[in-house]
C-alpha cells in the first residue's frame, strides 16, 4: 500500500500542498485532479523523492520509498524525456536495465508492447523520426515495461487522439487488474472517472475532493436532466426550481437548484403521455471539476 499522511511542502510563504492524505492499494488507481499550479506535481515529486516535503511522510508497506522499492517503481513524467537522437530499442532497454530486467526479455517485451499500443514505427528508428503520438506511445512503454508494481502517471493522455487515449486507457485497466498501484493525473475528466477508484481533488494545494466517483457525484444531488420531450422551454423554465436549459443533441440539459424539482419536470414533460428520454443524474465530474476552479478563483 502506498500512503501519504500530512503531506505538506512549503516553498518560501507559498504553501504548494497542505496536509495531503491519501492511501492506494494493490490493484488500485487514484486519480489525482486539480487544474494548473494546484499542487500535483509537487505532491509527485515529493512521492519520488525528487523534493523533500516540509511535513509529513511517504510510505510503502509502512516503510520509506527506498532505492530497492524505486526499482519497482514507474513515472511517466509530464515532461517527456526521451533521447530525440537515440533509436527506440536502444533507450527503452536502457531503461528496463536500469530497472533489473535482462536485455532479452526486455526486447522481447519491446516488440510486444509496440504492437498492443499500435505504434507506427520500428523499434530502430529514432525517437525524433516518430509523431508525437507515437513518441509518447514509447514512453509510456518505457515507464511499465519492467512490469512495475506502483506505477505515477503525469498527464498520460496528453496530444493524443481519441482511439489511441482509450487504448492507452485499456493498458493502465490490464496493469491495474496484474495488482499496479497507480497515482495519475489528467484534464480528461470522462478518463478519469472511467479509471480511478478514488478521486483526490487539489485547490492551491488542499483537498477539496476525495473518494470514489460515484460518491463524489453524489455528493451535489441529481441536479442534472436530459429530456427529450414535446414541451416547450418557456414551459420547463417556468417550473420553480429550473435554473438553466441548454440544447444537447436531440434534446435538453436543465439544471436545477433542487433535485426535488426533477419531480415536476417530469409531470410537465410527461402530461400528453410517452416521451422517449428522461434522465435525472449528478452532475458530471468535468462539471463539478469547472465549479470547484471556479469556486476557487472567486475566493
Amino acid at each position: 500500500m502506498i500512503e501519504l499522511t500530512n503531506l505538506t511542502k512549503q516553498f518560501g510563504d507559498k504553501t504548494a500542498v497542505q496536509s495531503l492524505n491519501m492511501q492506494v492499494q494493490p490493484g488500485e488507481v487514484m486519480g489525482l485532479i486539480g487544474q494548473n499550479g494546484a499542487g500535483k506535481t509537487t505532491t509527485f515529486r515529493m512521492i519520488l523523492d525528487f523534493i523533500q516535503p516540509t511535513e509529513g511522510t511517504v510510505r510503502w508497506n509502512e516503510e520509506p520509498i527506498d532505492s530497492q522499492k524505486r526499482q519497482k517503481l514507474g513515472f511517466l513524467p509530464e515532461e517527456r524525456g526521451l533521447y530525440q537522437k537515440e533509436t527506440v530499442e536502444n533507450q527503452v532497454l536502457y531503461f528496463a536495465e536500469l530497472h533489473g530486467m535482462k536485455r532479452v526479455d526486455a526486447r522481447i517485451a519491446l516488440q510486444d508492447w509496440m504492437k498492443r499500443l499500435n505504434v507506427v514505427g520500428k523499434m530502430s528508428d529514432k525517437v525524433q523520426s516518430l509523431s508525437k503520438g507515437n513518441a509518447q506511445k514509447i514512453q509510456l512503454i518505457a515507464t511499465v515495461i519492467f512490469q512495475p508494481d506502483f506505477l505515477i502517471l503525469d498527464e498520460p493522455f496528453s496530444g493524443l487522439d481519441p482511439v489511441n487515449t482509450e487504448l492507452m486507457m485499456e493498458e493502465i485497466l490490464n496493469l491495474k487488474a496484474q495488482g499496479a498501484m497507480i497515482i495519475f493525473s489528467s484534464h480528461n475528466m470522462a478518463g478519469v472517472e472511467k479509471l480511478s477508484d478514488q478521486i483526490t481533488m487539489l485547490r492551491h494545494g488542499e483537498t477539496v475532493l476525495q473518494g470514489r466517483p460515484s460518491e463524489i457525484r453524489n455528493q451535489f444531488g441529481r441536479t442534472n436532466i436530459y429530456l427529450e420531450a414535446p414541451v416547450s422551454d418557456e414551459a420547463l423554465l417556468a417550473i420553480p426550481g429550473v435554473e438553466k436549459l441548454e440544447q444537447q443533441g436531440a434534446g435538453r440539459h436543465l439544471q436545477l437548484r433542487d433535485e426535488q424539482a426533477g419531480r415536476q419536470v417530469f409531470e410537465v414533460a410527461t402530461a400528453d403521455g410517452y416521451i422517449p428520454v428522461f434522465a435525472q443524474e449528478p452532475p458530471t465530474l468535468d462539471a463539478i471539476f469547472r465549479e470547484e476552479v471556479a469556486a476557487g478563483e472567486r475566493q
